[in-house]
């Protein structure tokens, strides 16, 4: 511990709580003690427990106490009038304050650090979400010291770094838990035309409209809801960038593995359009999978023909199947009578007697058919 220098940062377990106090392990004879209000929140919980490890400055010893804090606070700040040791202590090891924000003035806050004032410019405050100025007066905030001149009459504070830093440290830890190929659960934040934005547990992670379902999605909000917990596969991260994506589709069973024998050549199906293209009309057969029904499958179009007059994504169309490539995902398809049809031909030709004796052409050709 004598190696140990006032306004030092170290990083250290936590062996005891109590009442009053968090014991941290120092791998001494003696722990670290801190004051326990430093980790309370508005309701006097404490978010530590013991097994947790945290970064903590040296403030020196004290009744044969190490003291140790995680900032300084307003009650330890305003001990003396007028003296600013602990602040010119805090500026050269980087310690954050705690001060409240008195009011605006040009350029920025006065900010009020025990009994010392300071500025704090409005670049200075706040960080990603900035908030109008008036919201900020009257707060208790942590600051680090950036300036610290004329024996304390001039200090310039940053509420920015301090959140930056709390930021990074949330990265890190976050990217400690989430790797690619990992079934996280999440809650859907908001929805945008690109995609879902997923909160998995304070870390916001994209969910691409082309990972939300097998099929074509062209209304996320017709699938998704802010609110709806979802599970989800990550699929890459850019910690550099804070960014990760993610996908409702890879958990869902692949229906290619089975068109082989769903779709066998020659049977009949009803699909929907997907896409018009010049050469022909993609083809729906269920969310996932698609067949191309080509321009010279159809009956009476012509290489010339603009399809895109004539057909409509979204209409629904009778095709059969021609050929199945289930490794290249590929589905050839030609037109069809409907399935209707077919019976309503059959029930139809049941209905001729073929004595011999009389001939009807129509069914004679229904039968060629």
């Amino acid at each position: 511990m004598n190696k140990i220098i006032t306004g030092q940062e170290i990083k250290a377990q936590i062996v005891a709580i109590t009442n009053d106090c968090v014991f941290i392990d120092l791998n001494a004879k003696s722990e670290g003690i801190i004051d326990k209000t430093e980790f309370l929140d508005k309701d006097g919980n404490c978010s530590l427990q013991e097994g947790d490890t945290i970064s903590a400055f040296f403030m020196g010893e004290r009744n044969g106490e190490m003291r140790f804090t995680t900032k300084l606070a307003a009650d330890k700040l305003s001990q003396g009038k007028g003296d600013t040791s602990m602040l010119e202590q805090a500026w050269k090891s980087g310690i954050p304050v705690e001060g409240k924000v008195e009011k605006e003035i040009k350029g920025g806050f006065e900010i009020k650090l025990g009994n010392v004032r300071a500025f704090c410019p409005y670049s200075q405050m706040g960080f990603r979400q900035k908030e109008e100025p008036s919201a900020y007066i009257g707060r208790v905030l942590s600051f680090k010291i950036q300036e610290y001149k004329e024996n304390g009459k001039n200090i310039l504070v940053s509420n920015r770094v301090v959140l930056e830093e709390e930021h990074r440290q949330q990265l890190a830890d976050i990217s400690k838990t989430i790797s690619v190929g990992q079934v996280v659960k999440g809650k859907v934040e908001s929805l945008q035309s690109f995609g879902a934005f997923v909160d998995l547990g304070g870390f916001k992670a994209l969910l691409p409209i082309s990972q939300v379902g097998r099929g074509r999605v062209a209304d996320i909000s017709e699938v998704l809801s802010v609110g709806q917990e979802v599970e989800v596969e990550v699929i890459s991260t850019d910690w550099d960038k804070e960014r990760v994506s993610v996908s409702l589709k890879s958990l869902m069973s692949d229906p290619w593995d089975t068109v082989a024998d769903k779709y066998p050549v020659d049977s009949k199906h009803t699909g929907a359009i997907a896409r018009v293209a010049d050469f022909g009309l993609f083809i729906t057969l269920e969310p996932g999978v698609d067949g191309l029904l080509h321009i010279s499958e159809l009956q009476g179009e012509n290489r010339n023909t603009n399809l895109r007059v004539k057909y409509k994504a979204g209409d629904s169309m009778d095709v059969a199947i021609k050929a199945v490539d289930s490794e290249e995902r590929r589905i050839s398809l030609r037109s069809a009578t409907s399935s209707q049809q077919d019976k309503d031909t059959e029930k139809y030709l049941g209905s001729q007697k073929d004595d011999g004796d009389t001939y009807n052409p129509f069914a004679a050709l229904l039968k060629k058919k």
